[in-house]
């Protein structure tokens, strides 16, 4: 997909919108079975009364309801779909966000308290970042804006490149796993 970008052959160009539209084909045959695998899992789960299986009866019942709204009467504007995602999804979402942002502050506290080098130039770091991004921080200093925008540019890209590859390792030796059948929790199992 990426020699597309880089060699000019019509060979290439084709051999790439073959694997663009396969890739479509692969991710809805994924999500549809992600979506039974959620429902078959969790109607388990509510059919022998396990724990917490009443979060899972609303979370079924949600599920349902969306699926059968957006295939019976589409996802434009105006249609039940969109009604319950203005009303639900977008003031939850928002409520998540909000507390996540409480959380992330008192664990930012609890971990960043500068006992070494380290940890004293990340607190640093972290605190010029949260200034950069309020317009507080600009009136405190003109410059911290500058330097927050240079803290997430350089060596934040940094880091993020590092926890993707990571996380891309991860992805295919758990996918790997799951196909040699190492890795049976995703049945809902023990793996």
């Amino acid at each position: 997909m990426l020699a597309v970008f880089f060699v000019p052959h019509r060979r290439v160009q084709d051999t790439s919108q073959v694997l663009l539209e396969w890739d479509l084909v692969v991710w809805t045959c994924a999500l549809f079975l992600s979506g039974l695998n959620l429902f078959i899992v969790n109607a388990k789960k509510v059919r022998r009364k396990e724990r917490d299986w009443g979060y899972k009866v609303v979370l079924l019942v949600a599920f349902l309801t969306t699926l059968v709204t957006g295939l019976a009467w589409g996802v434009r504007a105006g249609t039940p779909f969109m009604f319950i995602y203005e009303s639900m999804m977008r003031p939850l979402q928002a409520t998540m966000f909000a507390l996540l942002a409480f959380f992330i502050s008192s664990a930012a506290y609890r971990a960043f308290r500068a006992r070494t080098r380290e940890a004293a130039l990340l607190l640093a770091a972290g605190l010029i970042v949260m200034l950069g991004r309020i317009p507080i921080g600009d009136m405190i200093w003109h410059r911290i804006p500058v330097i927050t925008d240079w803290i997430m540019s350089y060596p934040n890209m940094a880091a993020q490149r590092g926890i993707l590859m990571g996380a891309s390792l991860g992805a295919i030796a758990t996918a790997l796993r799951m196909l040699v059948g190492v890795e049976r929790g995703y049945f809902g199992g023990e793996g």
